[in-house]
């Protein structure tokens, strides 16, 4: 089983932005308080060290054009990640920023796995 969280809509891109995506866009764009900055920037610095980053391995994981609407999902199995997302939905909403939660067993073609969280391809974007 694999876990999603995202925007309810998607951008003016047609993307589906993930709940750190949403919260970086909120920050960079100096939307957030002092009090909430420090939340947005503690959970990025702790997620940045809790798991691999795709690109690292990948650096075209997420390119448009080689992987469009490339999106990451967690592993059910990584109970400790799924644990630290709930200040992201605490601060989104205070934001009116609406995120869904998906569960799929297949969400897509898979192009970057570890231990914790799958990068997949929508089938409808890889063919």
């Amino acid at each position: 089983m694999y876990i999603r969280y995202q925007a309810s809509v998607p951008n003016h891109r047609g993307i589906y932005p993930g709940v750190f995506g949403l919260a970086n866009v909120l920050a960079h764009k100096g939307k957030l308080s002092d009090t909430e900055w420090a939340t947005w920037r503690s959970g990025n610095d702790w997620f940045n060290e809790a798991y691999p980053d795709p690109t690292k391995s990948n650096p075209d994981v997420y390119d448009p054009q080689v992987n469009p609407r490339a999106a990451a999902w967690f592993k059910g199995t990584a109970t400790h990640l799924l644990e630290r997302v709930d200040p992201y939905f605490e601060l989104l909403k205070r934001h009116d920023v609406q995120v869904v939660r998906l569960i799929s067993d297949d969400p897509g073609k898979i192009i970057y796995e570890d231990s914790v969280q799958i990068v997949v391809v929508p089938y409808q974007a890889s063919t």
